[in-house]
């Protein structure tokens, strides 16, 4: 019997659990949509591989989760301890001085490991990396058996300057294990080999803070799969877009922290790429967040450092995403001073918003939409639901918003999705105006299960060039489980003079972290049809704090030049600040190596619509749905039935299984050669 050749990916949101299988062999493919099960989000998961057929179909399955990120945000980890240098036990709480309000003195921070669960033992490493004091493994031993008569379940061994060398780290670690009762032990070298103590220790820490919980949804998943006999593998997508093994998702559970998210700008990248469009930001709107991000000239900004939450944060290479607390099953409620607010708290999916009928009472902006008529109550997304209950959507709005305001059921209906919409808008904003980017010249990707219900107020709030909504909106992110490639990033702290370089021993450290990053990838058990390794130096004028990334090529042959260093580094810095300062030294603080095992390339055609599509077969009868103040009688279509080249005129309503795309009074929509909807005002 051969071996299923599909492979799927799923992407587990708060609201709903979303899949896509993809069968190269066959050119075939199918997509699902189950209710998430909060939690216990393995249940969706399986709940969703059985809407597909079942697991003895399937070859492999590549998944987005938000268990690491849900995780962080819920602060519902367990107890973590941290051994550190004496002097330093306070790195993590202590932070860059910053606080929770800009303005005033208020406010708090309770980092993830408690004060007395942050011990220190004796040890010093110098910051050229000799060893002044010896850590004594006896020392260590007793510092960990302490943390775990203190309730702690993980560790992190944190000492200063291991960057430079983790040999005092390294004989910590195995002290700790030798009495440490499970696997949920992490050292920073091995996290974060680089300079910046509080960046380090609060990197290693919420590794530690992760791993029990990563590990735990990990091992019930895959106990699960081996129990109805999955003859593949489960491949976890990292907060870079790339992939990695369960094994090392165990280890570096970090890397996972924005791991959905990251897959949707990974097919958000690639689906504008075959549609012709390099500057895209993508707004992918589920049932919690509305996450954004901006890919220029076809490339996604990954960055060094992400905050999640206050004072937590992470330094490990992940695609830039701002999130605001925006989504489908936000609350709307108007506060003491008589204001509407929608989010940035959540129905999730349980109970859901109040037209789902499982016992909210208190209006969501689904519920607005239901309202309005943008949604079909008879037709809702997921499949789960026969029906939405109208009725109670329009009582929650009316006793929640309508009657505070003084105004009826669609007038507070319309006032929420204004208020959401404004918030979006916003989002988009700040990451594109704020960084220099003029909005017409990029379009919008809204996807999610609501992005495409807002495509036209997000052009004609933010003036984007026009939208392109993907053809299956609600399992984008999905299909970029399938598309993302291996990945793996390291960092090394150099602190070189650029005009003192020794450009031999440089390349040569050049070449060996290739070589190990590489092998990373190629030890994967992931199949890759080649290994890319892209390096990268953070550089900056002498006595500034922050840097600039400068790419270089690893010569085939010979050693790199401090001249192509230089020529990156002012392309780089021009393009970041518009100018030079000529004549001030230059160092070079790290450098940072990514291998890439690229995998299959996939092929949109097998998103064109049918052949047998037509405007006929895609009709359905028009129901009145209010736009900009009142209501109109409005044509419904089912987008999956529409022929390529069809033209669309607002106000129309497109549905399909898994989300629905509104087109404004003044808008158009047009369907392309490979089942994209491109959205404009003419």
């Amino acid at each position: 019997m051969s071996r299923p050749t599909s492979i799927v990916g799923v992407d587990v949101g708060g609201t709903f659990t979303d899949l896509f299988m993809f069968d190269a062999a066959a050119r075939g493919f199918r997509t699902a949509k189950v209710p998430s099960q909060r939690g216990d989000e393995s249940r969706g998961f399986l709940n969703g591989l059985n809407a597909l057929g079942g697991i003895a179909a399937i070859g492999s399955i590549v998944h987005g989760t938000t268990v690491g990120t849900n995780t962080l945000l819920e602060r519902r980890g367990p107890k973590v301890g941290v051994i550190t240098t004496k002097g330093f036990r306070d790195a993590l709480e202590m932070r860059r001085r910053d606080r929770r309000q800009t303005w005033g003195l208020w406010g708090d921070f309770v980092p993830v490991a408690e004060r007395d669960l942050r011990l220190e033992v004796n040890e010093r490493t110098l910051a050229d990396g000799s060893i002044r004091v010896a850590v004594d493994p006896a020392e260590v031993k007793a510092a960990a058996q302490q943390l775990l008569a203190r309730g702690a379940q993980s560790v992190a061994v944190v000492f200063i300057n291991a960057y430079a060398n983790a040999e005092n780290e390294k004989r910590a670690l195995d002290a700790v294990r030798s009495v440490w009762p499970n696997d949920f032990v992490t050292a920073s070298h091995a996290v974060l080999s680089e300079i910046r103590e509080f960046e380090r220790t609060s990197t290693a820490a919420l590794n530690a803070y992760l791993q029990p919980v990563v590990a735990s949804y990990l091992g019930k998943l895959e106990g699960t799969l081996v129990a109805q006999n999955f003859p593949g593998q489960l491949q976890i997508v990292q907060s870079n877009g790339g992939i990695m093994s369960t094994d090392t998702a165990r280890r570096l559970p970090i890397r996972t922290a924005l791991s959905g998210p990251a897959a949707g700008v990974v097919a958000g990248m690639a689906i504008a790429r075959s549609a012709g469009f390099d500057n895209v930001i993508t707004c992918d709107l589920g049932g919690t967040s509305f996450d954004v991000s901006v890919i220029v000239n076809g490339t996604a900004s990954v960055a060094a450092q992400t905050t999640i939450d206050f004072g937590m944060v992470i330094r490990t290479p992940m695609i830039e995403i701002t999130t605001i607390g925006a989504g489908g099953g936000s609350i709307a409620s108007v506060d003491r001073s008589g204001l509407l607010q929608v989010g940035p708290e959540s129905a999730g999916s349980v109970p859901g918003p109040v037209c789902y009928g499982q016992g909210n009472t208190r209006p969501t902006l689904t519920d607005a939409q239901v309202v309005l008529g943008r949604i079909n109550a008879t037709r809702p997304i997921g499949g789960e639901l026969k029906s939405l209950d109208v009725a109670a959507a329009r009582a929650a709005i009316v006793t929640h918003v309508g009657t505070p305001l003084g105004i009826d059921a669609e007038a507070a209906a319309a006032a929420i999705l204004q208020v959401a919409e404004a918030r979006m808008a916003g989002a988009i904003r700040l990451v594109s105006i704020e960084r220099g980017h003029d909005p017409a010249k990029f379009i919008a990707m809204p996807f999610g299960g609501g992005g495409a219900l807002h495509v036209c107020a997000l052009i004609r709030q933010v003036g984007l060039k026009c939208a392109l909504v993907p053809r299956f909106p609600g399992n984008t992110s999905a299909i970029g489980c399938v598309l993302a490639d291996v990945r793996h990033d390291s960092v090394q702290t150099l602190n070189l003079m650029l005009d003192t370089l020794d450009t031999a021993a440089l390349t040569t450290r050049m070449r060996d972290a290739a070589s190990e990053a590489a092998s990373v990838v190629e030890t994967s058990g992931i199949p890759v049809e080649r290994v890319d390794v892209v390096h990268e130096f953070d550089v900056h004028y002498l006595g500034q704090t922050h840097t600039v990334r400068a790419p270089v090529a690893l010569p085939a042959s010979g050693d790199v030049t401090r001249e192509a260093i230089r020529a990156a580094f002012e392309t780089s810095y021009r393009a970041s600040f518009s100018r030079l300062l000529t004549g001030l030294p230059v160092r070079i603080a790290a450098m940072r190596v990514a291998a890439i095992g690229r995998r299959p390339s996939f092929d949109f055609s097998i998103f064109a619509p049918p052949a047998a599509a037509s405007l006929e077969a895609a009709r359905r009868p028009s129901r009145p749905v209010w736009f900009d103040g009142g209501v109109r009688e409005t044509q419904i279509w089912s987008r999956l039935d529409l022929p390529a080249g069809s033209v669309i005129e607002g106000p129309a309503i497109l549905e399909q299984p898994d989300a629905t795309t509104v087109i404004e009074p003044g808008f158009t929509g047009r369907l392309d050669d490979l089942g994209n909807l491109i959205v404009e005002r003419p």
